[in-house]
């Protein structure tokens, strides 16, 4: 099963003629990703060669999902054109666009946001996120894809760099599908939103949700945990460390007083039964705690 990507997938890549669309493609490819085609304006009628298979190239979205049936959209657009780049998929109705793009002004994502949720079409990974993988089925963005394999844990998580090290830790066990939804203030899929998918899912028996200081997200997650997630959860939450009032890397990890600490996360998910790490390999070992001392088919 999965959630949101699976061997079906079909990927377009906006951005792909650029040199950080091409690099990740390319890994997308080597990692068995379908991807389709890519989308620079100006540029359609042409293609790109990767190992021995040609991409073509659309001049929009439009026109890649007419000829492809292109369900996927991986945006690595720079940040002064991808509000442009998102509304365009979301016009053509993508099901998934995943937006890598960091530095997207706050103005501009809740733009595209918004007028993705009007369309009751198009769900937004991102932006500022490392996008999101299925081990062995699909690979959308620019997780390494070499550091786990295909499992029973379900990861979500607000950082890129954590989301690589928990996979590496946890690699012994594997992923039905890791979900990085980014830092920024505006984020178009939510910790609950991939709570709510994993329990749905078959496939997944755990899930790991690693949070930040800063905003109340991990709050929130934990009382939609108490109300209606069955499997078992571990949390980490980055920042124990982090002096109070500074904002500490991803624009929204930012604390006022005592709200949005990490301490005060930790004991939100604790008091629902969320066992929580204080380092990342100390999460890992909880996880792997559960996942040994769960059934194999």
């Amino acid at each position: 099963m999965a959630i949101f990507l699976n061997y079906t997938s079909k990927i377009v890549v906006q951005g792909m003629t650029g040199a950080e669309g091409r690099k990740h493609t390319q890994r997308m490819i080597m990692s068995g990703t379908r991807v389709v085609g890519g989308v620079t304006p100006g540029k359609g009628g042409q293609s790109v060669r990767f190992e021995e298979d040609p991409v073509p190239v659309f001049d929009s979205v439009h026109e890649a999902v007419a000829e492809t049936g292109a369900d996927v959209s991986v945006v690595f657009v720079p940040a002064p054109y991808a509000k442009a780049a998102v509304m365009e998929a979301v016009d053509a109705r993508i099901p998934l666009v995943v937006c890598i793009t960091e530095g997207i002004p706050v103005r501009d994502t809740a733009e595209f946001f918004t007028a993705a949720q009007k369309s009751g079409a198009t769900r937004i990974v991102g932006p500022n996120c490392p996008g999101l993988i299925s081990p062995g089925r699909s690979n959308a963005g620019i997780i390494p894809a070499n550091i786990a394999g295909r499992g029973r844990i379900g990861l979500v998580s607000k950082s890129g760099t954590l989301t690589y090290q928990m996979m590496y830790e946890l690699s012994d066990f594997g992923f039905s599908t890791a979900v990085g939804i980014g830092g920024d203030p505006i984020i178009g899929t939510t910790h609950i939103d991939c709570l709510r998918e994993f329990e749905a899912d078959p496939e997944t028996q755990a899930i790991m949700m690693i949070g930040e200081i800063g905003g109340d997200a991990e709050e929130r997650a934990a009382e939609f945990i108490a109300a209606n997630v069955t499997k078992p959860v571990v949390g980490y939450v980055a920042g124990f460390t982090a002096p109070e009032g500074r904002t500490m890397g991803h624009a929204g990890a930012i604390v006022s007083g005592s709200a949005g600490t990490a301490e005060a996360k930790k004991k939100a998910l604790e008091a629902v039964g969320v066992r929580v790490g204080k380092t990342p390999s100390g999460a890992a070992a909880l996880m792997a705690d559960i996942m040994r001392s769960m059934p194999r088919d």
